[in-house]
């Protein structure tokens, strides 16, 4: 029986236009080696009005369907993780199915932040696992661009746009050898975003823009992720060393740099697309793994720790043998 969770095919896309510090410089009081210094952001890719998390979300699925050479027809089911969608409903995950024309898959969103794709991840996981499905979706999309204030320069500056894809397929050996997801919903006044449509209330901060009180934030995500790594390690009986690349959330060169410290690893082993795309969100961690699968550093047979905290506050890692 093929009850385990593999990799078939990984894809990605990033909007045309970039957008970089020394250009939000110019609208609020910031500088581009101040951004630099406490993100490790340059730029980010911001989505045109034409875009979409859903138009987004097809071209890195057709990449991943195409990496994968899979008849779109035999994926069973769509998961789309987004903080950002078209509409309220129908869920971005049904507008993909429309777009990708496949008619007899499941589709759903998964909302859990910045932690979406890896509890899309895990959800795709289990339904393999249990025979419910064979071939599997999943994708993070976000148009963080349109939530955030332009004038509030502690968020402005972090946040960019994209798409990550993942096709996961049953398979006699173990692709996923786990994964593991958390939430706490004691943390949602740290790091939020309004519904203008939903709320009662008339204050300022239901604009509907990212409402985000960083340093705590951080405190939390540090810790946090030193926990689901020990977490991880032990569920699966392995040593540090046996991690060959970690794949994290792109939210903040520190925060990185100190889960990599967690794991004893080398900057040389984490995979960092900060720098050019800022904080993607739920995409972050598909479009970095994406990305260094493509460039040939992650090879088959290795061992990849994905990892992500976000709003909610949700976390979780998946441990993935390529």
């Amino acid at each position: 029986m093929s009850h385990y969770s593999r990799v078939i095919g990984t894809g990605g896309y990033l909007p045309e236009k970039v957008l970089t510090n020394e250009e939000i410089s110019l609208t609020v009081e910031t500088s581009d080696s101040w951004i630099h210094e406490r993100t490790g952001i340059k730029s980010r890719r911001i989505a045109a009005a034409h875009e979409s998390a859903s138009s987004m979300a097809e071209i890195a699925a057709r990449q991943a369907i195409e990496v994968a050479g899979c008849d779109p027809e035999t994926i069973d089911l769509i998961i789309v993780a987004t903080g950002t969608p078209d509409r309220v409903y129908p869920s971005t995950g049904c507008l993909l199915q429309q777009r990708l024309g496949i008619k007899n898959a499941v589709a759903f969103d998964v909302q859990a932040a910045c932690s979406g794709s890896i509890f899309g991840l895990s959800i795709a996981d289990q339904y393999i696992k249990s025979g419910a499905a064979k071939t599997v979706l999943v994708v993070g999309s976000e148009i963080c661009s349109r939530i955030v204030d332009w004038t509030d320069r502690s968020t402005c500056v972090l946040f960019g746009d994209g798409a990550g894809a993942v096709l996961l397929q049953a398979a006699e050996e173990k692709g996923i050898l786990s994964t593991h997801i958390h939430s706490d919903g004691e943390y949602e006044d740290l790091l939020y975003c309004p519904n203008p449509q939903a709320a009662a209330k008339e204050s300022e901060e239901e604009a509907g823009y990212i409402i985000m009180r960083g340093n705590e934030v951080f405190k939390v995500a540090v810790n946090t992720l030193g926990r689901i790594v020990d977490e991880t390690l032990e569920a699966n009986d392995m040593d540090k060393t046996d991690i060959d690349w970690l794949v994290p959330h792109q939210a903040n060169i520190r925060i990185i740099a100190a889960t990599a410290k967690k794991l004893k690893m080398s900057m040389d082993q984490v995979v960092v697309t900060l720098e050019t795309q800022g904080n993607t969100s739920s995409a972050s961690v598909l479009l970095a793994f994406n990305e260094a699968v493509r460039d040939g550093r992650i090879q088959r047979g290795q061992v990849v720790l994905l990892e992500a905290f976000g709003a909610g506050f949700t976390w979780g890692s998946a441990l993935i043998r390529y």
